[in-house]
């Protein structure tokens, strides 16, 4: 199976940055991009695991857990504005 490409955005400068790279290294935008996303986040494992870990400790199956941790409220103050009903 073919993978799905999607378009990303970046700024001009990151942009130029990217062709200059393509340009010198005679490789394509696409690789440049590609191979880099991937160093990066090879380069932040632990960090992006931590992170995963520690939203997973939060989630207990509530609806209220799940909309504490997209809103970065905490349980007491969404109890505040009224709490959920399970």
């Amino acid at each position: 199976m073919a993978a799905a490409v999607t378009p990303i955005k970046v700024d001009s400068a990151t942009d130029q940055l990217i062709s200059h790279a393509a340009h010198f290294l005679g490789r394509s935008k696409k690789s440049i991009v590609d191979d880099a996303i991937r160093e990066y986040i090879e380069n932040h494992r632990v960090e992006i695991q931590e992170a995963v870990g520690s939203a997973l400790r939060q989630l207990d199956g509530s609806t209220a857990s799940s909309v504490a941790l997209l809103t970065g409220m905490s349980r007491d103050e969404l109890d505040e504005t009224g709490g959920f009903v399970e």
